[in-house]
């Protein structure tokens, strides 16, 4: 939240700690490295570039559009550094050109147009609770992913549906899991509510349109509560201006009550560390992500997929389905409580707010976050808050990595059972980061037990 000071509770080390800490140990030391996007690739494809994730979003948004029809998705090569761009027939003209701009080029079947074809036929005919789907570039296909509650005629009717698609068109993955939305379980943000209390993850702070102290967090926890606080007992420090969810997107706009509040822009990662949050980005597919959570604290692992189509079931009527569409896929994991919690990269780009997702840290999963840019552009907020300085770039002017790789008609990503850097046990990992504010603490009170301290990161709170 903007900022205020959050009481200090008692750091607690559960024991999924130090794979947390090991979490932050790949985080920070190089959290403002930065790398020559001209530097030739050694040992890479000729002429192709090495780039930062960041850079090779912006790449691959330009790429598109001088591809056009062509441009069949893009994804970042981690271990290389390198863009690759998928295209189908086109002008050798402009491959040469996307050559040019340091990318490697790669020739694959599946149109984009197809691809998208494909994930709007999954949406007519297999709408069913606990499924998921969105394009994935590395295989060229859309990935549907069916969580454990998926069975007899739901899953034949999906099965079917897949392999109506044609050959070499989509995959199907089953999850051991079941796609829920995270809300209940963490600590860091907490709301009383007929039945009991309710507590999210504080996203990222921002400045609303108006210029007030504002935060993001997840559509469901904005709908499910109005006003939030920054104890389990504590009054009411501020107040949903905003929420989208189900439909296209899962975010809320929250407004601190006290408009003097600071908001740092900053993610507590833990174990006293913090990373500023300089602008918001759009995602990658390939590239190395951080969650921040109240419940499990800091995790790492990628992205999978963007513009993933999820189908929860819905909390209000046992024979409905609550979908959301344009979210980004990874294969990092939460759990109840890290709703809302912050999806960043180590260089300081804001990528994304937790929705939900199947699994945990202890066995692994996909987890799905909506994208910051679109919260950010569909709020007319920015990045930053009063008196927390911080970025204020809003979601505008970054390359929409969500028009790559993804089918834009909420192409989803199934990336299936990954276990991503869910073998991070999650409990409560991290002791107490930092600062109090409540500008992001991550308290990651892994167990729930212990305390406090909530820092000053924009994170997930």
């Amino acid at each position: 939240m903007s900022h205020k000071r959050m009481p200090k509770r008692k750091a607690a080390i559960a024991v999924g700690g130090v794979a947390a800490l090991g979490a932050a140990a790949l985080l920070l030391p190089n959290a403002n490295a930065s790398q020559d996007p001209d530097q030739a690739t050694a040992g890479g494809t000729a002429g192709a570039r090495t780039l930062k994730a960041a850079d090779a979003s912006g790449l691959a948004g330009r790429l598109q559009k001088i591809l056009g029809d062509a441009f069949a998705g893009s994804y970042y090569d981690s271990g290389k550094q390198q863009l690759v761009v998928n295209v189908v027939s086109g002008d050798s003209n402009v491959v040469v050109q996307a050559k040019k701009a340091g990318a490697v080029v790669r020739q694959v079947d599946n149109s984009m147009a197809e691809l998208k074809a494909a994930a709007r036929t999954l949406k007519t005919r297999a709408t069913i609770p606990g499924t998921s789907w969105a394009v994935d570039p590395r295989t060229d296909k859309v990935l549907v992913t069916a969580d454990s509650t998926v069975t007899g005629a739901n899953w034949n009717r999906l099965r079917s549906t897949v392999r109506g698609l044609g050959s070499g068109m989509a995959t199907l993955k089953k999850s051991s899991g079941t796609f829920k939305t995270f809300v209940s379980g963490g600590d860091a943000i907490f709301s009383q509510v007929q039945g009991g209390s309710v507590r999210c993850s504080l996203g990222f702070n921002v400045t609303a349109s108006d210029g007030s102290p504002a935060f993001l967090t997840a559509g469901h926890c904005g709908v499910a509560a109005k006003k939030w606080s920054d104890s389990e007992t504590g009054q009411p420090i501020a107040t949903v201006d905003q929420a989208t969810f189900p439909g296209e997107g899962d975010f809320s706009l929250v407004k601190y009550d006290d408009p003097n509040t600071q908001a740092p822009s900053e993610v507590n990662a833990g174990n006293g560390q913090s990373v500023q949050i300089n602008q918001a980005a759009d995602a990658t597919v390939g590239e190395t992500v951080f969650r921040m959570g109240s419940t499990t604290g800091l995790h790492d692992g990628q992205v999978t997929g963007l513009d993933a189509t999820v189908n929860f079931q819905s909390e209000t009527d046992p024979n409905g389905v609550d979908t959301v569409t344009g979210l980004i896929q990874t294969d990092v994991c939460a759990e109840p409580g890290d709703s809302g919690g912050s999806l960043f990269t180590q260089d300081g780009s804001a990528l994304g707010l937790t929705s939900g997702g199947s699994g945990d840290c202890t066995s692994g999963g996909e987890t799905f976050f909506q994208p910051v840019t679109t919260a950010l552009q569909a709020t007319g907020a920015r990045l930053g808050g009063g008196g927390g300085g911080g970025g204020d770039n809003g979601a505008g002017d970054q390359a929409g990595a969500g028009d790559q790789a993804g089918a834009g008609d909420e192409a989803g990503a199934g990336a299936g059972d990954q276990a991503g850097a869910g073998d991070q046990s999650g409990a409560g990992h991290q002791a107490g980061a930092g600062g109090d504010r409540i500008g992001g603490g991550a308290d990651p009170s892994g167990t729930g037990a212990a305390d406090d301290g909530s820092s000053s990161l924009t994170d997930s709170r």
